[in-house]
């Protein structure tokens, strides 16, 4: 039986470097980090591997030094004036990585448009053998697993998939039940943290938490056993777990992440 993968994904450590954070994965234990190709805001440090090819030289070595693999590339955005044509750069620079996964955020309220730029991507995609998933967030215009997935079978393409993050899933509302009626094959990985508390009814806080404000698995209040089951066997797992807490540094936010989700899996035996 494979082992189980864990992948080291940018938002937990955005602060570092990509070859840093290369590094700080190897050290913790992973066998995969995710790479933040294009920022997810205006306002984030962005470490610019899509223009800068010593950067992607000095990434690709420490790749090779440590053994440690890409398991996804991200953050694509889908809007009402993306030209789909113009998105093959990011996937040359996801295939130079080795990149199988690629996140991507439904930005474009026109649902029929939003798939059909879907559909277009995962044709663009396929020949460089990565998976476009549509990551659903409550903010977004794939708001919760229902709407991600219809955006997703619309589109009607064997490589495209829905990415079930667990906090989304959670602040989305999103059904345990339809999520274990899911084919496999729509769901090849999924990012894992935990929150605390009530879902808020204001969407600002609910992003800011998204952001910032995570927690390790095992240490909040997500049902994250029965999402586990109700996820494909062994599915790969990118831990995504953003917290502000001056007293733990990325080395340290690494090693907690993977040790809580390893002890999440090993309560499941």
């Amino acid at each position: 039986m494979s082992a189980q993968l864990f992948s080291l994904a940018a938002l937990t450590v955005l602060e570092l470097s990509p070859p840093e954070m290369v590094e700080v994965a190897a050290l913790a234990g992973y066998s995969h980090v995710g790479l933040r190709l294009v920022p997810a805001t205006v306002e984030e440090h962005h470490y610019a591997l899509m223009t800068d090819a010593e950067l992607r030289r000095q990434t690709q070595q420490r790749l090779r030094d440590t053994g440690v693999g890409v398991l996804d590339i991200e953050i694509l955005r889908l809007k009402p004036d993306t030209c789909v044509a113009e998105l093959r750069a990011l996937l040359e620079v996801g295939a130079e990585f080795s990149a199988s996964e690629l996140l991507v955020a439904g930005n474009d309220p026109d649902e029929a448009r939003l798939s059909d730029n879907f559909a277009q991507l995962c044709d663009l995609a396929k020949p460089f053998g990565i998976h476009p998933h549509l990551e659903f967030m409550p903010w977004t215009d794939a708001r919760d697993l229902n709407q991600a997935l219809r955006i997703v079978e619309a589109a009607g393409r064997s490589n495209g998939c829905v990415l079930v993050d667990a906090f989304h899933f959670d602040r989305s509302g999103s059904s345990l039940e339809q999520l274990a009626q899911i084919e496999p094959a729509r769901l090849r990985y999924a990012q894992l943290c935990d929150v605390l508390g009530p879902r808020p009814d204001d969407m600002a806080e609910i992003l800011r938490q998204a952001r910032s404000e995570r927690r390790f698995p095992g240490e909040g209040d997500c049902d994250l056993q029965g999402l586990l089951k109700a996820l494909p066997v062994k599915i790969p797992l990118s831990l995504e777990v953003p917290i502000q807490d001056p007293g733990v540094n990325a080395q340290q936010r690494a090693e907690r992440a993977l040790q809580a989700a390893k002890t999440l899996l090993a309560e499941q035996q």
